[in-house]
């Protein structure tokens, strides 16, 4: 996730989830949180493309056209007239 500004958040763990963080932590050298936001990453990177909300907006601007890569500069030069 590189240098992002990191928001902060407040989770609750079940014992044994905290535990196994806890030995991550340890045997890894990293905090707590660091090895809760590469789980989260593991577990994004594991999505299917059409359960991952990112690649899912790339949808939004869906226009039907099969042309856009040829004539992107005349659609775009058309737009707001």
């Amino acid at each position: 996730m590189g240098k992002l500004k990191k928001v902060p958040i407040q989770i609750y763990l079940e014992p044994e989830q905290d535990k196994i963080i806890g030995y991550l932590s340890k045997t890894s050298g990293k905090s707590k949180a660091a090895v809760i936001r590469l789980c989260i990453s593991k577990y994004m990177d594991s999505l299917p493309p059409e359960k991952d909300p990112a690649l899912g907006n790339m949808k939004l601007g869906a226009s039907g056209r099969k042309d856009i890569a040829e004539r992107h500069d005349e659609y775009l030069m058309s737009f707001g007239k």
